[in-house]
């Protein structure tokens, strides 16, 4: 099986940090992002890597090389130009051999509990009922980022609530697709607001909920909170 990992991300709330390196290869307890990431998707079946990547793309290329000391064969589909996610997702199907039906593909800043063994089963349960099904991805709750205060009928506060649960869902990055899905996608541009749009007014597209541990490393409040979480482990 073969997996996509948009790595070109110059994360630049995380500078500087980031002056020398891509935002996927910022390291979590001593270990980049995206190693976590080659690990996971190794521990669900995943033989080959695609690193979709642009900037600093050369860190990431002396880290893994040919990918052999990794347990994966290591692929690079390089950028010369920002071509957004969708047109680097596009271009890296270029690197996936026709005969592989089913490809992951995650966003290069993000860490998870999840399984991918369980996301493919709800690719699979899809697929077999909607055999035009495209991709199936997996979301997580929406945490609001401020702490609510409760308050009764009488305006007295009554208590404190951080990290609370919303009724929403949001996309966590983490995707599976069928090897058809290329030809959805744009050479410029963004898959989230230009193709996931139109395969869900299709009927094409599902989610997998997850409330496993899942963490979008965008700042370094975010990298605080998943060291805290990888160091416990």
């Amino acid at each position: 099986m073969y997996a996509l990992i948009l790595s070109g991300g110059k994360g630049e709330r995380l500078r500087p940090l980031t002056d020398t390196l891509p935002k996927p290869m910022v390291p979590v307890c001593g270990k980049p992002i995206l190693e976590y990431q080659v690990e996971w998707l190794k521990a669900g079946g995943v033989t080959d890597v695609v690193f979709l990547a642009g900037y600093r793309w050369e860190v990431i290329k002396e880290y893994f090389g040919d990918g052999q000391s990794f347990g994966i064969n290591a692929h690079y589909s390089i950028e010369d130009s920002p071509m957004g996610r969708g047109g680097a997702i596009k271009m890296g199907f270029s690197k996936v051999p026709a005969t592989e039906n089913t490809v992951a593909v995650l966003n290069g800043d993000t860490i998870t509990d999840e399984t991918l063994d369980n996301v493919s089963v709800r690719y699979q349960e899809r697929k077999s009922i909607n055999k035009n099904h495209l991709a199936t991805i997996m979301v997580v709750p929406m945490v609001s980022p401020y702490g609510l205060v409760e308050i009764d009928e009488s305006d007295t506060v009554t208590g404190f609530r951080e990290k609370v649960e919303m009724e929403h869902w949001i996309n966590a990055g983490i995707y599976l697709f069928d090897r058809s899905i290329a030809a959805e996608f744009p050479d410029l541009g963004d898959h989230e607001t230009e193709t996931f749009p139109r395969l869900a007014q299709a009927g094409q597209l599902s989610a997998m909920r997850s409330r496993s541990f899942w963490h979008s490393i965008d700042s370094f409040k975010d990298l605080r909170e998943a060291e805290e979480h990888v160091g416990n482990r």
